[in-house]
């Protein structure tokens, strides 16, 4: 193959998978596998905490939580582990694997490189944002109208340990009447502090014919991120935290984690992806503090290796079996964002 020939690199990480790779340097055996992750310590740092680096089978990933805080695919992998060029490492990829060059090679550099792979986390401290999938719908409206006459101090949100303070804070309150009724009404803002949506919790554990939460018809929750209005304007050094839910969102923001936001479920959208990115530099810290159940694992393991990609940013996880962000007391919450907890 001659050094002018391109290599498709999605066609070699997409022809090994981690495990191969994980063989081939004979670490496999170090790694426990839990449904579709595999866990054990960090071959790039030689750490030796069993669950410091961490490897999602479905997807081809990885991601080490300790001190190499970012993650990628197996090309990535192998430029970390030989400390050589995207190029170098497929090309070790090939030799080592048995791939055929000649399917893997293009006519162009276009054709031949992948966005936001390998190649990144190499030659690119901050790399250039990349647009997130298009997504159909335009952006959500603001609305021409408020919901007013909340109650502030209904039962539920004392029992949720929300402060009337904390309430009013947000604009959110119980509401009796309308499309809310019997619903603990949260506005949401779009990121020029626009309410654009309510939310409604069902006030207190809900029937088969009462969802728990209630959004309004063709509101598209997957390109606002709760909060991040007013998270934008904490100071820049200050750590992201990215939680699950309104009320983890609220909690925190109630102990003083002023610069929090919320996925309003979780998984993590391009849109809301992309609204990250862009509000981060190269001083920024991230956490992922999502719920401690298995919707909430799988999701975390995801942002963090796709945020951890890009590797301007450190990205830390909040991992605390049977906990919910919104349970931490304040203490919990100051040693969080130490990353003491």
């Amino acid at each position: 193959m001659s050094k002018s020939s391109f290599i498709d690199f999605r066609a070699v990480k997409s022809a090994i998978t981690m495990e191969r790779v994980l063989e081939h340097y004979g670490l496999l055996d170090q790694f426990k596998r839990s449904g579709d992750n595999l866990s054990g310590p960090c071959p790039i740092h030689k750490g030796s905490n069993p669950t410091q680096f961490r490897v999602s089978i479905s997807k081809n990933i990885w991601n080490c939580f300790s001190e190499c805080k970012h993650g990628g695919n197996t090309l990535d992998f192998i430029v970390c582990m030989e400390k050589v060029t995207i190029h170098a490492a497929a090309m070790k990829a090939i030799a080592w694997f048995g791939i055929d060059p000649g399917a893997m090679t293009a006519d162009s550099e276009e054709e031949a490189e992948e966005p936001g792979e390998a190649r990144r986390l190499i030659e690119a401290p901050r790399p250039k944002t990349q647009p997130a999938k298009v997504e159909t719908g335009g952006p959500n409206k603001p609305l021409n109208f408020r919901l007013d006459k909340l109650d502030r101090e209904h039962a539920y949100i004392k029992e949720r340990g929300l402060t009337p303070e904390t309430i009013i804070d947000f604009g959110a309150g119980f509401c009796a009447k309308g499309m809310m009724a019997g619903r603990v009404a949260i506005p949401i803002h779009n990121l020029d502090g626009k309410v654009v949506a309510y939310a409604g919790r069902y006030a207190g554990e809900p029937s088969d014919e009462n969802p728990k939460y209630k959004l309004p018809p063709g509101f598209r929750k997957s390109i606002e991120l709760f909060n991040l209005d007013r998270a934008i304007k904490e100071p820049k050094e200050a750590p992201l935290v990215i939680v699950e839910g309104f009320f983890g969102c609220m909690m925190l923001h109630q102990h003083g984690c002023r610069k929090v936001v919320a996925l309003m479920g979780s998984s993590m959208s391009a849109a809301q992806e992309e609204l990250i990115r862009n509000h981060t530099n190269s001083h920024s810290q991230i956490i992922v503090a999502l719920d401690e159940d298995e919707a909430g694992q799988a999701g975390r393991d995801d942002i963090a290796c796709r945020l951890a990609k890009f590797c301007y940013v450190t990205v830390q996880v909040f991992e605390k079996p049977d906990t919910q962000p919104e349970h931490l007391s304040a203490q919990e919450v100051l040693k969080l964002l130490e990353g003491t907890l």
